[in-house]
């Protein structure tokens, strides 16, 4: 992709309004059957097409349910003569309607729109749905495009350890649920997702429950049903006199034979009490008439929503009754559905189903209303298509500008040298050489409020500039509104400032925590602080308080980054989509927390990837010291000071 250098004076126009950019997104999908994976897709391009987006399906299928515009390709043939047609006809699709990223589904919906995409410059992303068949191709032939959306925490797992995938490609997403709410008044009226989830269906009817399997009647999961017909079901229907028991799912004249011959044996014996309902797309409306589901995946998802108890079956193993305890495992599993080693899937044993369903029809109750939230916040359908728009996103930018992007920290600009151990201050005067030295090299100072006008096209990528460069600054120290603002605006350049949430703290109360006698360093203003905003510059938050995040409880580490965000919003009138760590201190658990409190992105101090979309929640920064040289800086804006760092570091 051409691009052209944006120069200094032209830097001041980045920061746009927050205005939508509808995206024009194509999913390629194999639907030669109604699968869950492409109920995933049509779920989220209906997301997508609600939100404003331009969206278009090219599948096997003739017509999806979904009002987004529809191709037809016989994408899961996989003769070559076919894939070169579909190569052909989605080369011209993307071309035709200016398409911006494709999002394919299956492996065979890669492969064609990896080729199709060659050479035109659009993103390409996949979800990956289930296990990737392990062969010498799949490891050296990479088709899956520039992020690939794993749906579980054990396909991750699984991608990164057997496929040999590169880590910083795999983003876990899993799939959303649209789920359904009970009545709140009118007919018209329904309950949101939320803490409302404990009173989202009716009670169920434990004088008369139903047990229901849910799901394909074929492969693995049409094997796993007919042991349960040989196995289960006949115990549970003579013990319990009033139980229903049905049987919900597409495919079902390709169950096992001896599965289709218990299940005659029962409807002979137990008549309406068994009942096969097959394909529906009413399958909300069963779970709420159903009490105990057996069940894998979407099936788990939307039952455990509706406060129905699941027992976890899928292809992989037995996961059993899901409870607010064994919940992060057995949703990393896809509740039963894939394991992240092919050694660790367990033969099928249906006595554990059997005694857990008889104990559950003993003493039927609703799943814990904690359970049913957690799991409708994690598999909103609203917030996981964000999530998704947001590896969109980094897709684009990952293939516009696939160079390291320099991410430099500073913190005081003091008039002369400080006495303090701490060297993270550069003073006034060696400052303005930074700065001439930036001029002089043609590197250009963004934000990340910048960055992301053009990754969410807002501005368009013919216009990033050629050796970006972003300037951060932590604390907000008074001699950052007096020395740094001025210099910055002599050279129309902008950064970003990382202020705390807390305005009552004054000056650098946890440097003298630590040790005493430690210099004070006073903090700005509030109306100082405003004059930063004024002058186009992007503020980021740096928690209320200044801790050690990762060393915090998750409640006081998520009150910490969710209110310093809140109060500088509420404060100083502006967005802010941007976190810095306290001391460069993070976890896996600090980075999720960071982004359920909404931020875009968050740096680091000496740790994260080689590429700014290797992973937004841990952007790697670099160090400014007080005697940085032109050498120095001429190395640390260098394009290869990433791998040099990381090799030198072993980090």
């Amino acid at each position: 992709m051409g691009t052209r250098v944006v120069h200094e004076a032209e830097a001041v126009r980045y920061c746009l309004p927050d205005t939508f950019a509808p995206m024009r997104i194509l999913h390629v999908l194999s639907a030669n059957f109604f699968a869950g994976s492409v109920a995933y897709a049509v779920a989220l391009a209906e997301a997508h097409h609600r939100e404003g987006h331009q969206v278009w399906l090219a599948s096997d299928a003739a017509a999806l349910p979904t009002v987004a515009a529809q191709v037809q390709l016989p994408i899961s043939q996989r003769k070559y003569g076919q894939r070169l047609r579909n190569i052909r006809a989605l080369r011209a699709l993307v071309r035709q309607h200016s398409i911006e990223v494709v999002h394919a589904h299956s492996r065979a919906a890669s492969w064609v729109s990896y080729f199709a995409l060659r050479g035109l410059g659009v993103p390409l992303v996949s979800t990956v749905h289930g296990r990737q068949h392990l062969h010498t191709s799949t490891s050296l032939f990479d088709i899956y495009g520039q992020k690939v959306i794993a749906i579980c925490e054990n396909l991750a797992e699984h991608l990164r350890e057997e496929v040999k995938m590169a880590p910083t490609k795999i983003v876990v997403v899993p799939n959303g649920v649209g789920f359904r709410a009970e009545k709140a008044g009118s007919k018209n009226e329904e309950v949101k997702t939320g803490a409302a989830a404990a009173a989202i269906s009716a009670e169920p009817s434990f004088t008369a429950p139903r047990l229901a399997f849910i799901g394909r009647f074929n492969g693995p999961k049409g094997e796993r049903a007919a042991a349960l017909l040989q196995h289960v079901f006949p115990a549970l229907l003579q013990e319990f006199t009033q139980l229903r028991v049905a049987l919900i799912g597409g495919e079902l004249e390709q169950l096992p034979e001896a599965g289709k011959a218990a299940l005659t044996q029962l409807q002979s014996q137990y008549g309406e009490r068994v009942e096969v309902i097959g394909f529906t797309d009413d399958v909300a409306g069963w779970l709420r008439r159903t009490d105990l589901v057996i069940g894998a995946g979407r099936v788990a998802m939307e039952a455990l929503g509706e406060g129905r108890a699941v027992l976890a079956l899928g292809e992989a193993l037995y996961a059993g009754p899901v409870s607010l305890e064994n919940y992060p495992d057995v949703a990393a599993s896809n509740f039963g559905d894939i394991t992240a080693r092919l050694a660790e899937a367990r033969a099928f044993d249906p006595g554990p189903v059997l005694a857990d369903a008889r104990a559950f029809l003993a003493r039927p109750h609703r799943v814990a209303p904690a359970l049913a939230q957690q799991v409708r916040h994690d598999y909103d359908l609203a917030r996981v298509a964000q999530r998704v728009l947001g590896v969109y996103e980094s897709a684009r930018m990952a293939l516009a500008a696939p160079g390291f992007i320099p991410v430099l920290m500073y913190h005081k600009i003091p008039d002369a040298p400080l006495a303090t151990r701490h060297q993270i201050f550069v003073t006034k005067e060696n400052f303005a050489k930074h700065l001439a030295y930036f001029k002089a090299h043609r590197l250009t100072p963004i934000t990340f409020q910048d960055y992301q006008a053009f990754a969410s096209g807002r501005r368009p990528l013919q216009e990033f500039p050629r050796r970006p460069l972003i300037l951060t600054f932590d604390d907000g120290y008074l001699d950052n509104y007096t020395n740094l603002l001025p210099l910055m605006q002599q050279y129309g350049y902008r950064g970003v400032l990382y202020l705390l949430g807390d305005f009552d703290v004054r000056y650098n109360q946890w440097d003298l925590a630590q040790d005493p006698t430690e210099p004070r360093a006073d903090l700005m203003s509030e109306a100082q602080k405003q004059a930063f905003v004024a002058a186009g510059w992007e503020i980021g938050a740096h928690t209320l308080s200044h801790p050690r995040l990762a060393s915090l409880p998750a409640t006081e580490a998520a009150h910490e980054l969710a209110q310093s965000k809140a109060e500088l919003e509420r404060r100083l009138g502006i967005e802010v989509i941007s976190f810095a760590y306290p001391y460069g201190d993070l976890s896996a658990e600090t980075k999720r927390l960071a982004a359920e409190a909404g931020f875009t992105y968050a740096v680091a101090t000496d740790s994260g990837g080689m590429h700014l979309e290797d992973d937004r929640m841990e952007i790697f920064r670099v160090n400014m010291f007080p005697h940085e040289s032109a050498s120095s800086l001429f190395k640390k804006t260098a394009p290869w000071y990433r791998r040099y760092y990381r090799w030198k570091r072993k980090k």
